[in-house]
């Protein structure tokens, strides 16, 4: 059996600082509060498995509620709710074409995060 307690036991420093200017150097690079948790805010929207279906077809193509409703076996409101916290996180662009929105991914910074997170889980 392996021990797991070990393995952290191994893993961790029993100090307070050796490296100061390492933390100071990282210290002063650090980004402030408002923007780590923006960027929390961000990588949540990666922890539904409906929103990254809705990531997915839209990394495909674009398109619209309908469609993605049939596409994910679900229903247009739940789609729409989705969609609702994609956009509102900056995540998808819409266009109108007469009485049909089309939804798409709104830029290739998710197209990269979310198809390198792919990579990541098929290796």
């Amino acid at each position: 059996m392996i021990d797991n307690n070990k393995e952290r036991r191994d893993a961790s420093c029993d100090c307070d600082v050796i490296h100061g200017e390492i933390v100071q150097r990282v210290k002063a690079d650090m980004p402030d509060d408002d923007k780590f948790n923006r960027l929390s805010v961000f990588f949540k929207v990666f922890g539904d498995s409906t929103r990254i279906k809705i990531i997915w077809a839209l990394d495909e193509h674009e398109m619209c509620v309908c469609d993605l409703a049939v596409l994910l076996n679900t229903t247009k409101s739940a789609i729409s709710h989705q969609l609702g916290y994609l956009k509102q996180t900056h995540l998808v662009n819409f266009r109108r074409e007469g009485k049909v929105v089309f939804y798409s991914l709104a830029d290739d910074h998710i197209k990269m995060i979310f198809e390198s997170g792919r990579e990541h889980i098929e290796e």
